[in-house]
């Protein structure tokens, strides 16, 4: 069972890689031509279209996951196809009045968005909520029945088809707003195919649509506080798009096109690159979440406590291994990727932050494996008051580095109470010393490549500088973490066994 994971785990990863890379090049293509007020503009768009997505339907595919694992626990066939059929009536419940309401009211609504320019630009995606909602039930029937490789294959052709669209309809573009708006309309296209390949996979490995009623009330008790979460998060993140502008604008004198431009840094910019862990963060919670639920409905308190010591130290990990490689050459990575200076800027002072990221992420997922969704909720708005209380008082001061600190902040404080009552419901469970020594190892590894690329900087391009540094940084890091016992090489040894 554990080579299983294993194997799974990697396979999922790899795939997210390639995914992740290709969207993260993409990311750079458009910044280069539709620039950092066209990406200001598309990134304002996807953050109102998130609110709706989240609230639709977020919740419901780790659920769907959840049942179906409870499902097999028990033994169960229907209640797993019942599980599906629940979430995807719940779903389209939700998706179509939402969308035949914005797009015929789009007018007014257009107070969702601080730039009126978006208002059209964000009608093209109105179709893809009801898409991509039902989709995301079937993502989670294929998590539910372990069916990683067909979700990663889907998920990495849908990028793929997003990014040679997008290549296509943006390619010669000069107008910004243009550029945006044909970029969106390459989202939706991604939609339309993703949709599509999911529900014929669905259904020629088995997959049926049944009376729901005995699975609906569990989804929707289950649903509902991790969807809570996640529309909380995209309703705070428009609200940051609306009022971070605002506030560049009214405290720091600077004009829209500027506000407008600084938000797309950002947000747009500086915040994916310091996400880059998520797609291994991801890919781990993925494998373990139907495990971990399914030996939590076995009442095998062993295997629980293991499993969730192994993802917390893992999201430690793999932070400790990022962190001194977005500290040394997050300048050089921005001029080199984006031609962003101020990119660079907020990804070297915000780099310790992928430490708490991670362990947000993960140990989300492990508390709503474990039906804690409601404690994961009230944790995360107690760090989403904070980042939006720094945000409105420190902007005057600060200017966009008010959002940085509060973004921190907001990390911090989930991840500690997370990490707290993880502590407390699976007693035995260590992590501190870990934590203290990658913490440790960090701080040693980001001296050392501060120095190293102190002497490069003077003679290489960013693009050697990243080209020689880089792995040299990973290398002396997992050195550092090897001698210290920190991980083994057993995983990968299991990875590449026959049995």
């Amino acid at each position: 069972m554990k080579n299983n994971i294993y194997k799974s785990a990697a396979q999922v990863t790899a795939f997210s890689f390639v995914e992740k890379t290709i969207g993260f090049l993409y990311r750079i293509l458009l910044t280069r031509i539709i620039g950092a007020e066209g990406i200001g503009v598309y990134q304002i768009c996807l953050t109102v279209f998130a609110v709706f997505l989240t609230a639709a339907s977020s919740g419901i595919p780790v659920t769907v996951s959840r049942l179906m694992a409870k499902s097999n626990a028990r033994g169960d066939l229907s209640g797993k196809h019942s599980a599906v059929t629940a979430g995807i009536i719940c779903t389209l419940i939700v998706t179509v009045p939402i969308a035949l309401t914005l797009f015929f009211g789009r007018n007014i609504f257009g107070f969702l968005f601080s730039d009126k320019r978006c208002i059209p630009i964000f009608s093209i995606l109105l179709p893809g909520l009801v898409l991509t909602s039902v989709y995301a039930v079937i993502r989670g029937s294929f998590w539910g029945n372990k069916q990683f490789v067909p979700y990663s294959v889907i998920e990495l052709m849908e990028e793929a088809v997003m990014v040679i669209a997008g290549t296509i309809l943006i390619i010669g573009v000069t107008d910004p707003v243009v550029g945006a708006e044909r970029a969106m309309l390459a989202v939706l296209i991604s939609y339309i195919f993703s949709f599509a390949v999911s529900l014929f996979w669905y259904f020629k490995k088995g997959g049926k649509l049944v009376n729901p009623k005995k699975q609906l009330k569990p989804l929707l008790a289950s649903a509902t506080p991790i969807t809570a979460m996640r529309t909380s998060t995209s309703v705070i993140n428009s609200a940051v798009a609306i009022i971070l502008p605002a506030l560049l604008i009214g405290a720091c004198g600077l004009s829209g096109t500027e506000a407008i431009s600084m938000y797309g840094v950002a947000a747009g910019m500086a915040v994916p690159t310091l996400f880059i862990p998520s797609a291994i963060i991801g890919s781990i919670a993925v494998v373990v979440a139907p495990e971990l639920s399914e030996n939590f409905y076995k009442k095998n308190k062993k295997r629980v406590r293991y499993d969730v010591e192994k993802t917390v130290k893992a999201s430690i990990f793999i932070a400790t291994l990022i962190i001194p490689v977005l500290f040394v050459l997050g300048n050089a990575i921005s001029v080199f990727l984006y031609d962003s200076e101020l990119c660079g800027q907020i990804v070297t002072i915000s780099s310790f932050t992928v430490l708490p990221i991670c362990i947000t992420m993960m140990t989300n997922t492990v508390l709503n494996s474990m039906n804690y969704e409601k404690r994961t909720l009230v944790y995360y708005l107690i760090g989403a008051a904070v980042m939006l209380i720094c945000l409105v008082a420190l902007t005057r001061y600060l200017n966009v580095y008010a959002y940085v600190l509060g973004l921190s902040l907001s990390f911090i404080i989930t991840s500690v109470l997370n990490l707290r009552l993880l502590t407390k419901k699976c007693s035995g469970i260590s992590y501190i010393k870990y934590t203290l020594r990658g913490i440790g190892v960090t701080l040693v590894a980001c001296l050392f490549g501060w120095l190293l690329n102190g002497i490069l900087a003077k003679y290489l391009s960013p693009f050697l500088q990243i080209l020689i540094c880089a792995p040299v940084l990973v290398a002396f890091t997992a050195g550092a973490l090897y001698a210290l016992e920190m991980f083994s090489t057993h995983p990968f040894k299991r990875l590449i066994s026959k049995e």
